[in-house]
C-alpha cells in the first residue's frame, strides 16, 4: 500500500483500535483520532480516563485501523499528554462527536494525546506480507 492509501483508509475507518499496555497486560479501546498534516495522531481523551497513566507509564502506543475490505494499517508511535489548544482546536473541529463530552477544547477535562508515528505497516488482502512505510514525508 501507498502513503496515501494509507492516509484514505484512516480517514475512512474514521476510527481505530488503540493500545496502551498497562503492566505486562495490552489495553486496546476503539477510538477517532486526527491525523494531521505531520502524519501524527491526535485524540481526546477524559482529564481522569486510564489512559493517560498507561501512556506516562509507557508512551509507546500501537493503532490499528481497517477497512470493510480487509485492508489495514497498524501505526507504531510515541505518545505524550498534551494541552496545546491549537491542535485540541482542530480535533474539535474534525470529531463533531466530542462535543457530547466536553464543552469546547477549553474545557478542563479535554486532554489531548500526541502520537509521533513511527512505522506503518499496512497491508489488502491480497498480499502476502504488509507494507513498512512512513506518514512522515
Amino acid at each position: 500500500m501507498t502513503k496515501q492509501e494509507v492516509i484514505d483508509l484512516i480517514k475512512d475507518a474514521g476510527y481505530g483500535v488503540m493500545s496502551t499496555t498497562q503492566g505486562d497486560q495490552p489495553k486496546a479501546r476503539p477510538m477517532m483520532p486526527y491525523l494531521d498534516e505531520d502524519g501524527n495522531l491526535l485524540l481526546a481523551v477524559l482529564s481522569h480516563s486510564r489512559t493517560i497513566n498507561q501512556i506516562k507509564a509507557n508512551p509507546k502506543v500501537e493503532f490499528c485501523f481497517i477497512d470493510r475490505k480487509m485492508s489495514f494499517a497498524r501505526i507504531s508511535g510515541l505518545a505524550k499528554v498534551s494541552n496545546n489548544l491549537e491542535k485540541k482546536e482542530n480535533v474539535w473541529n474534525y470529531i463533531p462527536m466530542l462535543r457530547q463530552y466536553f464543552s469546547g477544547p477549553e474545557d478542563a477535562n479535554f486532554v489531548l494525546l500526541e502520537i509521533t508515528t513511527t512505522q506503518v505497516e499496512a497491508m489488502t488482502p491480497h498480499q502476502k506480507e504488509p507494507d513498512v512505510l512512513s506518514l512522515k514525508d
